[in-house]
């Protein structure tokens, strides 16, 4: 276990089981979201049917996460009465959990693990897609990217468990 995983990891025993409340792939750069229920994490790549997967294997985003907590948070600063996750491009949204003590820590969802590798910044497309305010609105609030240490499937429903030392899988 490295120092990152030490520091973030001593609260993992503590954290409650989230709950995988939406999911979504983007076919190809630019393009838009697609909603779906299930996806299938493919073990170092990303998920099936997102432009990810043809990126780097091995890469430390090949998945993103975000907090439904913060996106209520997002929306609340612009003033809207809800925002698309959709429009947030990120792959899952998370709820009930605190994302941040997530980080560098391995966690289930269905049958897939994952390593969450470090925090999923926003990038100037969110004034774009948010109007005005969307990048800074999302500072601090744009969750996480992880890696897929073994993959499998997963549904929107599914729990979100923090692995604690024994459960964990070799990082290589």
């Amino acid at each position: 276990m490295n120092r990152q995983q030490a520091l973030f990891g001593r609260f993992s025993a503590d954290l409650p089981a989230g709950k995988v409340e939406w999911i979504g792939v983007r076919p190809a750069r630019r393009e838009p979201m697609i909603r779906i229920t299930e996806a299938e994490a493919i073990a170092s790549l990303g998920l099936k049917g997102d432009r990810r997967m043809d990126g780097s294997p091995g890469s430390g985003r090949q998945v993103t996460f975000i907090s439904a907590e913060h996106i209520d948070v997002v929306a609340q600063l612009l003033k809207y009465s809800s925002i698309d996750p959709a429009r947030l491009r990120r792959n899952i949204v998370i709820s009930g959990v605190n994302l941040n003590a997530l980080r560098h820590q391995q966690f289930r969802i269905g049958d897939a693990i994952f390593l969450a590798t470090a925090a999923c910044h926003p990038c100037s497309r969110m004034d774009e897609v948010l109007g005005q305010g969307g990048h800074a609105a999302m500072l601090g609030h744009g969750g996480l990217c992880a890696k897929i240490l073994r993959g499998g499937s997963i549904k929107v429903g599914d729990e979100v468990v923090c692995l604690l030392d024994g459960e964990r899988l070799p990082e290589g």
